[in-house]
């Protein structure tokens, strides 16, 4: 007897009722599960979303449940601990939310052995790798989000004063999802046409310099904190857009938090490339040529993660 797609969020807060929304809404799946120590807030959430399936052109089945009700997954998304607030970094996170994970993992793991993992949880990269250690999953299994919001928002960006489609703009940024980020201009291109190329050919459009497009990135969500307290929409619509490229066997190629072995001397830590994804969750790791000074950023976004999980004990 077939059945149908399941995914189960750990996590009903702001950014976990949000993807679960924009999953519903994308008809990606046909039982969306929501678990959370908070069990009314789960409950109204999924009863929230619940109640708009008459209109959705495919009705999802919502519910409220415990971490047995996962079992059979063939997602389940991490969005569970503690949230940033306005000043904090993503590392300030990281002892309390391993912690979280740490009780967690063995429980879902042991229900839904063959499922991909999709880690949202801040500090994203440090989690990822949480997750493989404690686990024992083959690294294609658990997938971080990591530096694909970065980029969504950086393509946004950049193609406001390019004034063409984010579509068309094909920058990428790597490394930590936090304030080590880097983004490989060299081999960046809007259209068809390289990066500084183009910028260099449109001086009529205000296109800002590579240091300042970082800084942006880098600082993007602390300035949405700032203002309304918290970010859920941007990070909720590229993890069903990630789901999605799961679901449908897609090969995208997306930056994305994986470990690494060895890619440009670095290894032992999780943190984002180009990575191919499809049924098999990653499914290759891809080593674009960097310059040596884009390599040496690369390499010290690795150093700072790898500080911070050997401070934790991981």
């Amino acid at each position: 007897m077939n059945r149908g797609i399941k995914i189960s969020i750990l996590g009903a807060g702001r950014v976990g009722s949000a993807v679960a929304h924009t999953i519903a809404v994308q008809g990606l799946a046909s039982e969306i599960v929501l678990v959370d120590i908070d069990k009314d807030k789960a409950k109204g959430e999924a009863l929230d979303i619940r109640q708009g399936n008459a209109v959705l052109d495919v009705p999802v089945q919502v519910n409220d449940g415990e971490y047995v009700d996962t079992v059979d997954s063939d997602i389940i998304i991490f969005t569970l601990g503690a949230a940033r607030k306005p000043g904090q970094s993503r590392i300030d996170l990281a002892q309390g939310n391993v912690d979280i994970i740490r009780q967690v993992i063995p429980q879902v793991v042991r229900l839904s052995p063959g499922a991909k993992y999709v880690v949202v949880s801040n500090p994203v990269d440090i989690i990822t790798y949480t997750i493989l250690k404690i686990s024992g999953l083959p690294d294609n299994q658990v997938i971080g989000t990591g530096c694909l919001l970065d980029t969504a928002r950086l393509r946004t960006e950049v193609a406001q004063y390019a004034k063409v489609s984010p579509k068309n703009i094909h920058l990428n940024v790597y490394g930590e999802h936090g304030a080590t980020a880097m983004i490989p201009f060299s081999r960046g291109t809007i259209y068809t046409e390289k990066f500084d190329r183009f910028v260099a050919n449109h001086p009529e459009l205000p296109i800002p310099s590579c240091s300042e497009l970082l800084e942006s990135v880098r600082g993007a969500g602390g300035k949405v904190i700032k203002l309304k307290g918290a970010t859920y929409f941007a990070v909720s619509i590229v993890t069903a857009y990630l789901c999605k490229c799961i679901l449908h066997d897609s090969k995208a190629v997306l930056p994305l938090s994986t470990m690494l072995h060895g890619e440009y001397g670095i290894d032992n830590v999780c943190l984002s490339l180009p990575c191919v994804v499809g049924a098999r969750g990653i499914e290759k790791v891809n080593t674009p040529g960097l310059s040596e000074t884009e390599v040496e950023a690369l390499r010290l976004s690795a150093k700072s993660l790898k500080d911070v999980t050997t401070g934790l004990g991981i």
